[in-house]
């Protein structure tokens, strides 16, 4: 087959990276940057030898897939256009502002055979991806996503910047509809919700309590879960997983010793898998690993819990 033409749309800190992804695999051939800044766009243009546009709609009948990564807010009108001109989006989390919009991204895709795939990176950490074989059915669900505050993210409060990374894990990995939702939350900061807890409980009993916070001075990535053979502790920052399984004997009458096996990985490159995983699912008309149903599942559960942290606040 040959190589699938590509772009990326938004080429500030994080585009840029995008923009070495595709140039860097074998089975992508970059064809420009496009950024409404100029300059910018001719920066990243120049070191990757591509062309560069201000207009996206410049792209159109040019690339078979984009990376779309502008601010949320023109998210929607971004990837519904090229999504509407035969394009392959892969589109930065959020997915979209509201649901309604992630809906028609969704159904847009499905109408067009084409692939939305939205960038949920904590799903390519390595501890994540050997979780498969170790999972079954989770009953209660711990996690903490400490960071310190970067204006970059300010536009959106801790549950969209931060939080919204857990929640897709949790979502995916319980795989059941959400029954109740506890949420409570400050802002220390910024004007939005900067701290926030949030205790999910979902209709087959499973419970995940969820911290995120942008105001710490250290940055932390974990998870444990908690199954009835095993406590699972993840590290995302580091790379680590542990697994702690009941194993013969006794450590006490009645209570099972436990055997713990613990890994390391290295430290990999997750936006590079993620992007591969993007151009295999196009080459191979697979589904993507992160859907757009994913992601707005995911965006639909941070809305919910973004609307009871306003209604705390009043």
């Amino acid at each position: 087959m040959s190589k699938i033409k590509t772009a990326v749309i938004g080429v500030g800190y994080l585009g840029k990276f995008h923009a070495q992804k595709y140039a860097a695999l074998p089975n992508s051939e970059l064809i420009a940057v496009c950024d409404a800044n100029t300059e910018n766009a001719k920066t990243i243009a120049n070191e990757l030898g591509v062309d560069s546009f201000t207009d996206y709609t410049q792209l159109f009948g040019k690339v078979d897939a984009v990376s779309i990564v502008v601010p949320t807010q023109k998210h929607h009108e971004v990837a519904k256009a090229c999504l509407e001109n035969g394009i392959h989006v892969l589109l930065e989390k959020p997915i979209t502002v509201t649901v309604t919009e992630a809906q028609e991204l969704v159904e847009l895709a499905e109408q067009n055979k084409l692939v939305l795939q939205v960038g949920h990176l904590e799903r390519f950490n390595p501890a994540i991806l050997a979780l498969d074989e170790v999972i079954k059915e989770p009953l209660f669900i711990e996690s903490h996503r400490i960071a310190p505050f970067n204006p970059r993210g300010a536009d959106v409060s801790v549950i969209l910047d931060l939080m919204i990374h857990d929640i897709d894990i949790i979502l995916d990995i319980v795989g059941q509809p959400v029954n109740r939702i506890e949420a409570k939350g400050v802002a220390v900061l910024s004007s939005d919700i900067d701290i926030a807890n949030v205790r999910l409980e979902f209709s087959n009993g499973c419970v995940a309590n969820v911290t995120a916070s942008r105001a710490g001075l250290k940055s932390e990535r974990k998870m444990r879960l908690f199954q009835s053979d095993a406590y699972i502790a993840i590290d995302f920052q580091n790379k680590k997983l542990g697994i702690h399984r009941k194993g013969d004997g006794e450590m006490f009458p009645g209570v099972a010793n436990i055997e713990s096996q613990e890994q390391s990985f290295d430290q990999g490159d997750a936006l590079m898998a993620e992007t591969e995983a993007f151009l295999k699912s196009i080459k191979n008309g697979t589904p993507a690993i992160v859907s757009g149903a994913d992601g707005k599942r995911a965006l639909e559960t941070a809305m919910e819990i973004t609307r009871l942290l306003n209604e705390n606040r009043n």
